[in-house]
This record gives C-alpha cells, structure tokens and sequence, in this order.
C-alpha cells in the first residue's frame, strides 16, 4: 500500500502550501465517486482532484481534462450550494490517519458565515467524501452513505453526528525515540517489518521494508537509529517523490525505496507523481464496467467466426477432394458389373494407376450400382462448385476477426465517449440494435480527436476509435499531411498536420502509433507512414479499414512518459 499514513502526511503538506487562503470557485463531479475542485489561489487557478474510488482513492492536484455530465449529481449541487466561492482556511490530517480535512469558511443565503468541513477519507472501499458542519459536528451529506445496517459503529448519513474512524492505538513514530523502538520490537521475533507496521502508526509494508533495508544488518543498534533517521527525513519535508517500477508493477512513495530493485523515476512534486501513476486506470475501471456486457459481445462475435473458419476448412479440405470423388464414380461405372445392390462396398482395380493398384470403393447398400456411382458423381459436382464460395467465406470471417481485434484494441485505451461511439458504429453496422427505437435521433457530432504537440511544436492527432480514425484521415487532414499506422497490427491512425516534419517529429508520431496499438506493451514496433494522398478506403469495407502504398517504415518502441509528455 503505497497511500499510507505518512504518504497523507505528505501530501497534506503539499496541498497546504497550495490551499490556505485560497478561493473555490467551481466544483465538478464528472464521476460517481469523483469531484474536482477548481481553486483559486496565490498562484494563479489549479485543479484538485477527490477520488473515493474503491480501488484509486486519493486527493491530489491534477493536470488532467475531466468531461463533465450535462446534469450535475445532487452530492455536487449540495457541494456548490455550500461551498462554491468559500475560503480554505486550514488543511490538516487527523493523526496519521488516511484522511485529509478541508476547512472552509463562507456565508449563507443570509449573509452568516459559515464553516464546513470537507473530509475525505482515503481507506480502501471504505473510501468517501463527507461534508460536515464544522460547529455542529453534523453530516451534511456524503458521496456515500452508510446506514447502521452496513456499520453499525459508524452511521454516514445526513444529520448524523460524524465520528471518526476507530483510532488504531499504535503509536506515532514522529513521537518515537530509539528507546521507544528498542522496547516496542522483538529483535529475536523475526519479521521486523511486520512488527513496525503492527506497533506504530501511519506506517504501511513497503516503508517498513525501507527502514529494515537501509538499517542494513538490522539489530538493536541499527534499526533504532535508522528509523529516526527516517522520520526526521519526513519531519523535515525532504521528500522525494518517485515511481520504480519492478517487473511491470509500479510503486510509488515520497522516500527513494532502495529496497525494490526497479528502475526508479523522480517527479517534481507528489500530485505530478499521483498524476502519473493513476494516469488512465481509473477511467480504464469506469470503461471496464461501462463496457463489459460489449466486450463479451465482440469476443463473443469473434469466436463465432474462429468456429465459423474452422468448419469452413473443414467443408474446405472435402471439398478439395472432389478428383477423388470423380475417379471413384468413374471406377464405380467401369465395374458395375462387379457389385450389386445391398453390397457394403466393393474392391476395383484402379485402371489409372500404372501400376494397376485397386482401391475399395464404399456403397450405399440401399442404392443400386448406377444411383451409387451417380451418388460419387454428385458429391464430385457439389465440392467443385463450394471451393470458390467456401473461399470467399472464410476471407469474409477473417476480415470480421481482424474488424473485431481492432475494437477490442481501441477498448483498451477508451475513454468514457469512446465507447459511446464504438457503440454507435456497432449498431450502424448492423452488429447491435438500435436502443433508442424509433426515437427522433439526435444530431450526430463530430468526433473529437486526441491532440498532441511534438517537441517542435507541430502538431500531431491520433484518432482512438474508428469514427475518429475515418474522420481524421478523410476529413481533418490534408492531402500532404503526413499518416502513421503499425504495419499489420491493428491500431490508430495518427497524423501530423505538416508536410514536411522533422525526423525526431516523425519517430513521436510513431511512438503515438505505437502506443495506440495492440503492441502497445511491444519493443521494436513497426509504424508505416507515408502522405495521406496515399491513403485510400475500399469501397464496402469495414469502418476504419483503409489501404495505402509509397509508405516508408521505422521500428519504435511505445513510451508513456513521451505521450504524456507530448499531450495537450
């Protein structure tokens, strides 16, 4: 767990800087479980993100575009009502507990002035955001509730009295001296770590495993020392924000973690740090839920024509055996002589072998000799004819599996209005109904486009679904602008507006090519690029489909850090 105690404790410091004195003047709930909080302050406006996800719960400032619902949820509404235009007055952490505290100061419709508290607690799927009356110590309202029946100890519902979560009884390690360690841990006990987090509070696994690491050969003269150390290293504020990633899996802290062997990369304040790290997962959840019964739908298609494929080789394989269906009629004419109805089967001498083989001939034994040869005949004439159709079937399934990988693709990098229109193409194309019936439709909208600026300056636009492919490549861009697509691989279409880029401006495009693809977690990645003019769509063929030629090639490897670099 990486948003501990002593990560709060940071963070809160951070947003104090920031906060105190300063206005809120706008509040947007584009989620659920999520508000962001315009402020304004002495240096200049920010935005500050509030989650109580139940998996990416956190408070930081963000840098991040949220789209927000045409209607606000009523929890948002409230909010404004008591908050919009209020002064922050006091950012604290009660404790070393998960919870951050924002105490605001504004007058009612009155003109009283009024104080409130915006508490938000950072603990898990227990996360929330609760509004509190700061001089009654009553709930407002919260952006969960939690009646007695949930937790009968701590009822989160409007007019209650708010309680804190239970106090964990652990002792502070701010207030710990090495005489405190020394009487608080067993040193003959083993698993210090898990003693340090069970004795004092705030502290998760992974800063324990840090102070045990850097104590070296940790021992009643080491570890004391080392965990003061530590300690006075937060107190003061010499934090370090930072995320090393260690096969695949990112870790994040204010600490260096010298005891994870990844590599590690610093950022120039926590929020940056947080920024990053949540980059996309939590709109990659709200996708994911929004979007799993049309997942299970296009995998569901997909399998549909991988079984289709696989009978068709099969009607395929037999009907390429039609020679032999030929020569066994023809023998069965040559020697009808030989068999009789009622007869299972028949051995003839196969006159088109030099050497004058026979063969065994299987019957129809309710068939007299000519229907039976006539049988072989039929069959020859049924799978001569099928080969071209069973052909043409199989070209027509794989081209409905490369169309539905190439959805499956774009869902994985979808944003909420993504998936609106992955869902409006599938039902242009016949795939899903219409929901909306006979309803008047509403005027369609033009895509947006994701926007990005090389480090020259130029620009680059990446189309993330079909709709937006097609009309980035026929419409938005000009016949001299210069398209980026992964060679055989499906993906994005990326183009940079300018005919003729820079070569480190060509090798971004690619990296957005790249990173917008299915081998988005490849190396060496083959992009094509070459001028839209030429670039052409088949006429009938699949949204998003398109053929192109005088395309030149270069191998990248996808960088997150570039694209989030490079976004606008």
């Amino acid at each position: 767990m990486s948003f501990d105690g002593i990560f709060t404790y940071a963070i809160t410091k951070e947003l104090q800087d920031e906060l105190v004195s300063a206005r809120i003047s706008k509040i947007y709930q584009p989620f659920s479980n999520e508000l962001v909080l315009q402020i304004r302050g002495r240096n200049g406006n920010k935005r500050l993100l509030l989650s109580a996800h139940p998996s990416y719960a956190r408070i930081h400032f963000t840098n991040e575009a949220y789209e927000n619902p045409s209607e606000p949820p009523m929890f948002c509404m409230l909010l404004r009502k008591h908050l919009e235009g209020s002064i922050i007055e006091n950012v604290y952490q009660p404790g070393l507990e998960r919870m951050i505290v924002i105490e605001a100061k504004s007058r009612n419709e009155i003109g009283d002035i009024t104080h409130k508290k915006l508490i938000i607690e950072i603990m898990g799927r227990h996360s929330n955001i609760i509004l509190v009356d700061k001089d009654r110590q009553t709930i407002i309202d919260s952006i969960k509730h939690i009646s007695m029946a949930v937790n009968r100890h701590r009822t989160i519902l409007p007019g209650q009295l708010y309680v804190e979560p239970p106090a964990q009884e652990k002792i502070n390690p701010f207030d710990a001296t090495e005489e405190t360690i020394l009487q608080q841990l067993d040193f003959y006990g083993g698993k210090l770590h898990e003693q340090i987090v069970q004795r004092f509070e705030g502290i998760s696994p992974l800063v324990a495993k840090e102070i045990v690491h850097r104590a070296g050969l940790a021992n009643r003269s080491t570890l004391p020392k080392t965990f003061v150390d530590v300690f006075n290293e937060i107190k003061e504020g010499r934090f370090v924000p930072n995320l090393t990633t260690v096969d695949g899996k990112d870790y994040f802290y204010v600490l260096p973690l010298s005891h994870l062997d990844g590599e590690a990369k610093t950022y120039e304040d926590i929020s940056t740090l947080l920024d990053r790290f949540y980059y996309g997962k939590a709109e990659r959840d709200r996708v994911k839920q929004q979007a799993n019964d049309l997942l299970q739908f296009i995998r569901s298609e997909r399998n549909k024509n991988e079984k289709k494929i696989k009978k068709l080789e099969r009607t395929l394989k037999s009907a390429e055996e039609a020679d032999q269906f030929q020569l066994q009629g023809e023998l069965l004419t040559a020697h009808m002589h030989m068999f009789k109805q009622g007869d299972k089967s028949v051995e003839v001498v196969n006159y088109y072998d030099e050497n004058g083989s026979t063969i065994t001939i299987e019957l129809d034994p309710q068939k007299s000799p000519s229907k039976n040869a006539q049988s072989y005949f039929s069959k020859y004439q049924k799978a001569k004819n099928s080969v071209d159709v069973v052909k043409e079937q199989i070209a027509k399934a794989e081209t409905e599996i490369s169309y539905f990988d190439s959805i499956m693709q774009q869902m994985e990098s979808a944003s909420h209005k993504d998936i609106s229109e992955i869902r409006e193409e599938l039902m242009e194309e016949g795939y899903l109904k219409n929901r909306r019936g006979k309803q008047k439709q509403k005027k369609p909208q033009k895509p947006t486009l994701e926007q990005y600026i090389a480090s020259d300056g130029t620009e680059i636009l990446v189309g993330k679904n079909n709709k937006q492919n097609e009309y980035l490549t026929n419409r938005v861009a000009a016949r001299d602008d210069v398209w980026f697509h992964t060679k055989d691989i499906p993906g994005s279409h990326v183009v940079i507006r300018s005919t003729s880029p820079s070569d480190d401006t060509i090798l971004e495009a690619a990296k957005l090519a790249a990173y917008f693809s299915k081998a988005k977690l490849s190396s060496s990645v083959p992009v094509d690029f070459t001028k839209i003019r030429h670039v052409k769509k088949p006429s009938g063929s699949k949204p998003g489909f398109v053929i192109y030629d005088n395309q030149q090639t270069v191998f990248v490897t996808p960088d997150e850090e570039l694209v989030l670099k490079l976004r606008k």
